[in-house]
């Protein structure tokens, strides 16, 4: 069942969680604090998912690298990849919508892709963002972001509804902040 937090008391989360939303909205640094603070693993997919040099793994590969690290008790994935949803979903116990204004994505995107680029940090297998890749590429993560913002709007809604994610609890935050609120104050819902 899907809960807009800004509607609701908050939500208590499982022990298998997922973080979904637009590229820039946050869900690695959600997922990694809802780890620590819940002593959870942290499943960063974009890591199983880029090769070196921003080659995607085979969709195959990609599954049996998600099916490996699913195997615990409890985890926080993040991310988006469609090609494992069956996987993914129909293990999880909760879902995160990280559902913010394209404005305040497009401005987080900026931030941290311009702090990517002069910072040089090294991000999977190798890879490194680049003035090139990030704004003169056909995979621009602006693009993307432009592309994949009403899209989920539309799709999630629909995906929530259906009866194999009937045993999903859902929370969408449309804020940064009721995020960060709800974060302060988990509860963890008890098996």
């Amino acid at each position: 069942m899907a809960t807009d937090t800004s509607l609701s008391a908050p939500v208590q989360v499982g022990q298998r969680i997922v973080v979904v939303g637009v590229t820039g909205s946050g869900k690695t640094t959600l997922a990694s604090q809802l780890a620590a603070c819940q002593g959870l693993l942290h499943v960063e997919l974009d890591a199983l998912h880029w090769e070196p040099n921003w080659t995607p793994a085979p969709p195959d590969v990609l599954r049996t690298r998600v099916n490996h690290a699913l195997d615990g008790a409890g985890w926080v994935v993040d991310g988006n990849y469609s090609v494992i949803r069956d996987i993914l979903w129909p293990r999880a116990d909760t879902l995160i919508w990280l559902d913010y204004p394209l404005p305040l994505i497009l401005w987080r995107l900026w931030w941290r892709t311009l702090w990517r680029i002069t910072r040089h940090p090294q991000l999977w297998n190798g890879n490194r963002e680049t003035w090139r890749g990030t704004f003169f590429s056909s995979n621009s993560l602006f693009f993307w972001a432009l592309q994949t913002h009403k899209r989920y709007r539309r799709e999630y809604p629909q995906l929530f509804a259906r009866p194999e994610h009937a045993h999903l609890t859902i929370a969408r935050f449309r804020s940064p902040r009721a995020t960060q609120q709800w974060l302060t104050s988990l509860t963890i819902k008890k098996p």
